[in-house]
């Protein structure tokens, strides 16, 4: 097979629509296909650390997401009271020119690369998805909800931690695994003086973090432990949260005592996809969560998903077999994207526990420790995709 000249992509998150920016770039037609007949995005804010910040220079699409968001070079350690233990400089991986960390509201990020895809050339149909497909010699025969039948080169499952795809693809691959963890999630009007990425270790067994989104805004996250994977009313959930947050002082006590019914408390359990290589089938080939969902810890969850755009189109613009290019794509992505799932779930693990002791220590290790932990991580996230 030579360059790919079509690609069908099921799924219109930040991984789909991000391979359709980076195809369309190079050239090469593609579709995305997006279930939802509206375009809606679950969740508060996503933060960009400066490995996704380098890839969304490569889309070209850099300068609008640090205007729509708030930068920070700086992390900061805290105990549950708010006192500072300790603070890190993280490492500009963009550049000197680009800042080590932003973030900005998840809509916006939406927004900003449906935008791009447009402008690239990439077609995206709503209210539509896969309905079947049959995989050939010459590429993938493919039948979609709308009543079309289509041929495209290449098939990408873009569609999610619950893929449809993957399960057709792989009928007996592992389930979504509930990590034993959920996520806490508001968003909040932002003082002047939280300008970092704050981490605050409750004394509980929790972790609160604030996060700067605009330069009004910030969003309050808490790490929780929740055995059994409960089902969290949401009529409920800002009442849960209080709860969840007793022990804090501080400001995370002063956001704690300020939650009321109005607040938007957005709670998520925190699951896992641990699919084996390869991760692909034929001419299709799962990427983002669909292949590889992992706890929030070193927010990679989008940015792996960017990188595995970015590869994945660079490659099927190069005259290869096909199998010869799915599998450059697994030697590129899957120790990588391994790496971030371990390292995030090994976080947890480390961050939350019970026993007030144990709290104790770990805040110890990490005012120790805590530049040495994330220079190491930055290092490995610098390296070329």
């Amino acid at each position: 097979m030579a360059a790919i000249k079509k690609v069908l992509i099921v799924g219109g998150g930040v991984g789909g629509l991000t391979l359709g920016i980076a195809l369309g770039r190079r050239g090469i037609a593609c579709e995305i296909l997006e279930i939802k007949k509206q375009h809606s995005v679950l969740g508060v804010g996503i933060i960009q650390p400066g490995n996704v910040l380098r890839a969304l220079r490569t889309l070209g699409v850099l300068e609008e997401c640090l205007a729509a968001g708030h930068q920070a070079n700086e992390r900061r350690f805290h105990d549950n009271d708010g006192n500072l233990l300790v603070a890190s400089l993280a490492g500009r991986i963009a550049g000197p020119d680009v800042p080590a960390i932003s973030s900005l509201p998840r809509v916006a990020l939406h927004r900003i690369l449906l935008d791009a895809t447009q402008r690239a050339g990439a077609k995206v149909s709503m209210g539509t998805t896969l309905a079947g497909f049959t995989d050939t010699a010459n590429g993938v025969e493919a039948r979609l909800s709308d009543g079309r039948e289509m041929h495209c080169d290449l098939l990408v499952a873009a569609d999610g931690i619950r893929s449809p795809l993957r399960q057709q693809l792989f009928p007996d691959a592992p389930d979504t695994r509930y990590s034993g963890y959920g996520c806490w999630r508001v968003t909040l009007p932002r003082p002047e003086d939280i300008n970092f990425s704050g981490i605050y270790q409750g004394a509980n067994g929790t972790k609160a973090g604030l996060i700067p989104l605009t330069q009004k805004t910030m969003y309050l996250y808490l790490v929780t432990t929740e055995p059994g994977n409960p089902w969290m009313d949401p009529a409920q959930q800002h009442a849960l949260l209080r709860e969840r947050l007793a022990g804090y002082g501080g400001i995370i006590g002063d956001i704690r005592d300020g939650l009321n019914p109005q607040s938007e408390v957005y709670y998520a359990a925190l699951e896992e996809v641990v699919q084996p290589a390869p991760w692909y089938r034929g001419n299709a080939i799962l990427i983002g969560d669909a292949a590889h969902a992992s706890l929030p810890h070193m927010a990679q969850g989008a940015a792996m998903a960017i990188e595995d755009a970015l590869v994945l189109a660079e490659l099927a613009a190069q005259d290869l077999p096909g199998t010869e290019r799915l599998s450059r794509f697994m030697a590129r992505r899957f120790e990588r994207c391994m790496s971030v799932q371990n390292t995030s779930h090994a976080m947890a693990d480390s961050e939350l526990d019970y026993t007030p002791e144990k709290v104790l220590q770990h805040q110890a290790f990490l005012s120790a420790q805590f530049p040495a932990i994330w220079e190491k991580n930055e290092k490995r996230l610098a390296e070329a995709i």
